[in-house]
């Protein structure tokens, strides 16, 4: 596990259409980049089409809305996806969006073997922030997890598919002992659904907040090397151990993590007190059952403080741009809709919902719905139909 500045590649894309997206992807290609980053909308994040009441007003807002095979086309039309690396910033929607570039990949003639690319996919987090984005209740959720990894292990092998974001928890509120303990439990979580699932992880990438005083985030990344290199040799080995890259977050100027107040870590080292802390949160949450029966029982969003996350720039009151996406967006839908073969879109849809009442993998069924030009929201609604929504207790997650 290492440390370092995360590269200037990796800030994300915000704009409007896919249209103006393709042409800033190809703009950055043309400087140089090799790896493009890509945020997508609330409500693609969110998996719910551009066309649903609960979208208006988020519809390619802060990020792309790429609601079918259509709109991946245009986003990476004129790409050589052979040559660049997608950083996809998504979460619990992560699944369809993967599955929908590579198909737009094998279009373009190129093999899935010679993609490569990485994803958020953090959803335990989701569950822990106030904001998060939760299709599923968290034990499916980590269903979802497992069978992404499974089949990004043969088809998709140059993808890296878990990245952990301990720095949206300190934007949260956590302290330094929080946000290194919950973001490890996290982890350890999607190594032991990767090795109950057979699935050998190649790298796990954990990225820590770079915010605050310098001696603080120097003592945070000493204790999450040591205690996840122990965790991890104690409970999988040392070739799993020495498998994880450790990143630093540089925070936006609003940031909690830059600005946050509380217990003050800041002697020279203080990483032992951080780590002992750490430790006892991490023992805490193994005693309840591990992280994800701890996310069920709200063990992790309840210790952070409430109300604790500093306003960003926010958004503004949907106004003329706002309802011209959302109409955009849903003529394509309309058309897209009109266009398709619609049995053909139930029958997959189907052979999704029978591998998700089952134990086999939804991502064959899901990769032939959306080849089909089932849409993104189709697809979460028809898992939804099976696993459920996730419904959060009243007050914090």
């Amino acid at each position: 596990m290492t440390s370092g500045i995360s590269p200037a590649a990796e800030r994300t894309t915000r704009f409007h259409t896919s249209a103006a997206a393709n042409l800033r992807l190809r703009q950055l290609f043309d400087r140089g980049a090799r790896v493009l980053p890509l945020l997508v909308d609330r409500p693609t994040a969110s998996g719910l089409d551009s066309d649903t009441a609960s979208a208006y007003g988020q519809v390619a807002r802060a990020g792309v809305a790429l609601d079918s095979i259509d709109d991946m086309r245009v986003l990476l039309g004129g790409i050589p996806l052979d040559k660049v690396s997608l950083s996809l910033s998504v979460d619990a929607a992560a699944a369809p969006l993967i599955l929908l570039y590579q198909l737009v990949a094998q279009e373009h003639g190129v093999p899935a073997e010679r993609l490569r690319g990485s994803v958020r996919n953090d959803v335990l987090k989701e569950f822990i922030t106030p904001d998060g984005t939760c299709l599923f209740p968290p034990a499916p959720s980590m269903r979802l997890t497992r069978d992404l990894l499974r089949y990004c292990r043969t088809a998709l092998p140059r993808w890296d598919v878990v990245s952990v974001c301990g720095h949206e928890l300190a934007e949260a509120g956590a302290d330094p002992a929080q946000e290194v303990a919950f973001a490890l439990a996290n982890g350890i979580a999607y190594v032991r659904t990767a090795v109950t699932a057979g699935v050998f992880v190649p790298r796990l990438t954990f990225c820590l907040s770079g915010g605050g005083n310098q001696a603080e985030v120097l003592a945070k990344f000493r204790a999450a090397r040591r205690i996840w290199a122990r965790v991890m040799t104690e409970h999988f080995g040392p070739d799993l151990a020495g498998r994880a890259v450790l990143r630093r977050h540089v925070p936006s100027p609003w940031s909690l993590a830059a600005t946050r107040t509380g217990r003050p870590w800041l002697r020279a080292d203080a990483s032992l007190e951080i780590e002992t802390a750490a430790l006892r949160l991490m023992h805490s949450i193994e005693r309840i059952g591990g992280a994800v029966r701890a996310v069920e029982c709200r063990f992790q969003s309840t210790a952070l403080p409430p109300d604790s996350r500093v306003p960003g720039p926010g958004l503004q009151a949907p106004g003329p741009e706002a309802h011209a996406a959302h109409l955009r967006q849903s003529e394509r839908l309309a058309k897209l809709r009109a266009w398709r073969v619609q049995p053909s879109v139930d029958d997959a849809l189907a052979r999704l919902r029978e591998a998700a009442e089952g134990d086999r993998n939804v991502m064959f069924p899901m990769r032939s719905a959306l080849a089909a030009s089932a849409t993104v929201g189709e697809i979460c609604e028809t898992l939804r139909g099976v696993w459920g929504a996730y419904q959060p207790l009243p007050g914090r997650r």
